[in-house]
């Protein structure tokens, strides 16, 4: 039996600025490449149907290309990345 019981910490008190926000999409938008990337190295090429014996995968298509809600999967990992730097005390800094 899987007694695992994630307890990611709670950034629902950390806002996030427009600034932030455009910066979660940019990598949300990363980490699909970064996954993509890691996965064609691998020998895996885009199909209808993922299938791990002929490893075909559906979403290995540009970031514009996904669902919404399989945008919304890299969106929400980016944007908890970027509060939960915040909430540990750590500055995003945009250099000129």
């Amino acid at each position: 039996m899987n007694k695992y019981d994630p307890r990611p910490i709670d950034t629902s008190d950390v806002a996030v600025g427009e600034e932030i926000a455009a910066l979660s999409e940019k990598l949300a938008e990363n980490t699909h490449d970064v996954w993509a990337r890691a996965r064609l190295d691998e020998g895996w090429t885009y199909g209808e149907t993922l299938d791990r014996e002929k490893k075909t995968h559906p979403l290995l298509v540009p970031y514009a290309e996904l669902s919404e809600s399989e945008k919304e999967y890299d969106r929400r990992t980016s944007l908890e990345t970027l509060k939960l730097l915040q909430k540990l005390g750590f500055a995003i800094v945009r250099r000129n």
